[in-house]
């Protein structure tokens, strides 16, 4: 019943296409119609030529010549038509299929951050991609074969009870039987076959995860320890695999059983009533073959359970993301003023990841536009949680965080993060060119833009010591270019961008004396009329900051300028000192 469900949704992306399917659908119907009367235009010439030989007299080749006529014009109608629902139904599909991915990437895009938090992302790309081809797959090589089965059981099943309608009740024993064992091994098999979709994604995680940070794993010397992992998902894989493929595997030979025994019946009986005058040699001739007609569909069903149960375990895994509670939006009606200036107030601002384990409790703080805001302190302080909160990655869970005095979880969180710039830490850039990395941050920037925003990050020069300069493409893993090269053009990013508030977070912790000190010119260019937040290890960069900000657990445990903590000889001198006296070292 659940699949059913499923099903019946899945094929809700065949609506906008249902011309093209019920075309299919119809050319189908005819291609099953000409099939079904090939054996009983065959058993006309077998009756002809039997009677000719019983009553000793001539073949009557006239006639036969007539039924090999109708016998190659069906055949002709059965392979055009057979074409044309394949091609038809192909289409059909291929668009349908299209519109599943366009609503998973619109789904994937309204999906909150939490959401990619607590899942692989691997697992996420394997439904995206490995799941959409397992329901294409099946759809469009099964779907037409599964119609055509049945159709052709139908028909087959109106042509022998046209015969002789005992022989044919009968012989229709076979059909229950055979859903009935296919119904049983389906409800063994499914389990694997889903296990299996889901070993498959974890296993997509897995490599993505590993190759991603392969050179970390061979320093640290874990291949051993990745290998075993590996060994034991893909251990895992092959069983869910076996058990899927034997189980499913049973339903060809047992159903193939009773159309045998089936057959066999028929034959004895048929034979009966042939010398008794019940029916004609051709029509047993006839009825013989349609047994086979029935067994030939059923079997075909049979071998693409497989491919169908595959496909229903990822049609599962691709609704369920489909499914996932989006962003709501339906109070977020308020606007920022026409011309915002880049006051943030955190107003008495609680959040938690986790209901049980409390992070920030009752924060707040004001930073005036133009302001530079610095928040410090050691790792799990809240920092970066913070900034998620800041840009509504995540939503507060009591209190406000209000931008030029309007609450923002009652502005579109498009429009908050547009007011936004950001430089992380880890830079990201991705495989294009660089003038098309930079112009990300304000897709319709001009040339003259570009290389102004490239001029104001100080990475203009650099960018004419390479290969065809703005034109050279970023690599995959963007190794073709530094660190600081990356965080110089991720700044020109945000200068393109002209936010009103730039997040700077930890920007200059991983590069080198030199490099830092063009990145913080670069970025006292870029923070010059704007707000800024910036985190900070390095806390010789924000002396000048207008407030610092010192977090310990989700608390603000002090606030103030430089001269001023350093002056209470609090938690921020000691550290400040520390780093002092290591530089001295």
């Amino acid at each position: 019943m659940k699949n059913l469900k499923i099903l019946k949704r899945l094929m809700r992306y065949i609506g906008p296409y249902r011309l093209t399917f019920w075309a299919a659908i119809v050319a189908t119907v005819i291609s099953v119609f000409a099939n079904a009367l090939w054996p009983v235009i065959m058993g006309l010439a077998v009756t002809e030529i039997g009677s000719n030989l019983a009553q000793h007299v001539a073949i009557n080749f006239q006639y036969i010549s007539k039924v090999i006529a109708m016998i190659l014009s069906f055949a002709i109608l059965y392979q055009v038509s057979m074409f044309l629902g394949s091609f038809l139904m192909t289409r059909a599909v291929q668009r349908a299929m299209r519109d599943l991915r366009r609503d998973i990437d619109l789904q994937i895009n309204e999906l909150p951050v939490r959401y990619f938090d607590s899942q692989q992302q691997g697992n996420i790309l394997s439904r995206v991609t490995n799941d959409v081809d397992a329901i294409t797959n099946a759809l469009q090589q099964s779907l037409i074969q599964v119609i055509t089965s049945i159709l052709g059981i139908v028909m087959a099943v109106i042509m022998m009870v046209a015969i002789n309608i005992w022989m044919a009740l009968l012989s229709l024993i076979m059909i229950p039987a055979s859903l009935l064992i296919s119904q049983k091994i389906i409800q063994k098999s499914q389990p694997y076959f889903q296990g299996q979709q889901n070993t498959l994604g974890e296993l997509n995680g897995f490599v993505q995860e590993n190759y991603g940070g392969f050179s970390i794993l061979k320093l640290y010397g874990q291949e051993d320890r990745a290998y075993t992992e590996f060994e034991t998902i893909t251990d895992r894989l092959t069983d869910f695999g076996f058990k899927a493929a034997f189980v499913s595997g049973l339903m060809m030979p047992l159903v193939g059983l009773t159309t045998n025994l089936t057959y066999a019946g028929m034959a004895t009986l048929g034979g009966y009533y042939v010398l008794h005058g019940v029916i004609t040699v051709g029509n047993l001739q006839a009825f013989i073959q349609y047994i086979w007609q029935i067994n030939q569909p059923i079997s075909q069903i049979t071998q693409l359970s497989g491919v169908m149960q595959s496909a229903a375990a990822a049609t599962k895994r691709v609704f369920e993301i489909l499914d996932e509670p989006v962003e709501t939006t339906e109070h977020e009606t308020a606007e920022l003023p026409a011309n915002p200036q880049g006051q943030v107030v955190f107003k008495n601002v609680s959040f938690s990841y986790d209901a049980q384990k409390p992070l920030i409790k009752h924060l707040s703080f004001t930073a005036n536009p133009g302001d530079k805001i610095a928040i410090v302190g050691p790792t799990g302080a809240g920092k970066t949680t913070m900034i998620n909160l800041l840009m509504r990655f995540y939503d507060v869970d009591s209190g406000a965080i209000e931008i030029d005095g309007v609450n923002t979880q009652q502005i579109a969180k498009q429009k908050v993060r547009s007011l936004f710039g950001m430089v992380l830490q880890d830079a990201w850039l991705y495989h294009t060119t660089i003038t098309e990395n930079i112009r990300f941050g304000k897709l319709a920037a001009t040339e003259y833009e570009v290389v102004d925003a490239a001029k104001t990050a100080n990475v203009d020069h650099f960018i004419h010591t390479l290969p065809n300069g703005y034109q050279m493409a970023i690599d995959e893993e963007a190794s073709n270019v530094s660190l600081g090269q990356k965080q110089l053009l991720t700044i020109a990013r945000a200068v393109i961008a002209d936010p009103k508030i730039l997040i700077l977070d930890e920007a200059t912790s991983s590069v080198d004396t030199r490099l830092e000190g063009l990145l913080q010119k670069a970025m006292e260019k870029v923070m010059q009329g704007r707000t800024s937040f910036v985190i900070a290890h390095r806390l010789s960069t924000i002396r000048d900051a207008n407030l610092i900000l010192v977090m310990d657990h989700g608390q603000i445990v002090e606030q103030g300028t430089h001269e001023s903590l350093l002056a209470a000889e609090g938690v921020y001198a000691n550290l400040y000192n520390s780093q002092f006296a290591d530089s001295q070292k």
